[in-house]
């Protein structure tokens, strides 16, 4: 695929698919942790569910591809899915597996606890034949994560299947590395992420993941790597020193943070990616995209909760318009 891809208003077709794993979320209320908490938050969670949302909360038309078990967890999902305004078509039900769960908990000593509970949930079990509910209805942009090919040897097929038939089908194929340490074989995982680089049309990672994936980390190494593999555009997202991205000419710029209060960084890059990719689609050039993707992240850092703090849709809409019209000023 071309990228970015001819650009046009968000909404009129499916915009974005992620795919990936959505799970109940049960988090202990700061500074509490698990053990000593008399009662928890519950809520739904997963990468590519919360880049969904944003994507959704700007305009534009977002879907999830997963499996879910047919239980209660599950049915809670779908449902915060439709209120986040992601389309659950490409859902589908395991009735013999369960969905995911994970625990989260930010001690006194203010470090961040996960504890995932994915061996043998429905998600773990896609395959390539989930890639049949994608392309009945092909979006312009499919999300692939590192999270998703940790899931195990079918998931990570199913990523490397979606990426191989992407040009065909007229998506173009963004990857979010997204590596876990301790979470799946990682080796694997980046030996399935190299297999699907050749064919990535916008490759957005950390500047902490980018030595294994491309064998370098500072910015100009990691623009100049992504190149020698093909890629068309990359963001390297450096957490509190904010971000780099390619200029028209494949410059890299560097954006500070607009983060002003941390209160809970989780969902942060799932904002920033949905923010950029939705402004990219749209047709804001790189920078202000990338302005738009840290707006976003800003906002869920300064909130409790990992698609809590995105702006409201008449907020997010005006923002998406301002990024879009500063190209055209360009």
């Amino acid at each position: 695929m071309a990228w970015p891809p001819l650009a046009r208003p968000l909404g009129e077709t499916l915009d974005v698919a992620g795919v990936g794993e959505a799970m109940l979320l049960l988090q202990a209320t700061p500074p509490e942790t698990v053990a000593d908490a008399s009662s928890m938050l519950v809520d739904v969670a997963g990468a590519e569910l919360n880049m969904s949302a944003a994507v959704a909360r700007l305009g534009g038309t977002a879907a999830l591809l997963t499996r879910l078990g047919a239980d209660s967890p599950g049915t809670r999902i779908r449902h915060a899915m439709s209120s986040l305004g992601i389309d659950t078509a490409m859902v589908t039900a395991d009735d013999s597996r369960p969905t995911g769960l994970f625990l989260r908990e930010t001690p006194p000593d203010g470090s961040r606890r996960v504890t995932y509970y994915r061996a043998g949930s429905a998600a773990s079990a896609m395959d390539r034949s989930d890639a049949e509910r994608l392309w009945t209805t092909p979006p312009r942009a499919v999300v692939l994560s590192g999270l998703t090919a940790a899931l195990g040897t079918g998931p990570r097929e199913l990523v490397t299947a979606i990426a191989e038939a992407a040009a065909d089908h007229g998506t173009s194929v963004v990857v979010d590395v997204n590596l876990r340490q301790g979470f799946g074989d990682l080796d694997a995982v980046v030996a399935a992420l190299g297999r699907v680089l050749p064919r990535t049309d916008l490759l957005v990672l950390g500047d902490d993941e980018s030595e294994p994936v491309l064998g370098v980390t500072e910015p100009e190494a990691v623009f100049a790597a992504a190149r020698e593999h093909g890629i068309g555009e990359v963001v390297l997202k450096g957490g509190p020193r904010g971000c780099w991205f390619q200029d028209d000419d494949g410059t890299p710029r560097h954006l500070p943070t607009r983060a002003v209060e941390v209160v809970d960084p989780v969902g942060a890059g799932d904002a920033f990616l949905g923010g950029y990719l939705a402004a990219r689609l749209a047709g804001a050039p790189t920078g202000a995209a990338a302005e738009l993707g840290s707006e976003l992240a800003a906002g869920v850092i300064g909130a409790f909760g990992d698609t809590a703090g995105l702006p409201d849709p008449p907020a997010a809409r005006a923002a998406l318009a301002a990024a879009v019209q500063r190209g055209m000023r360009a």
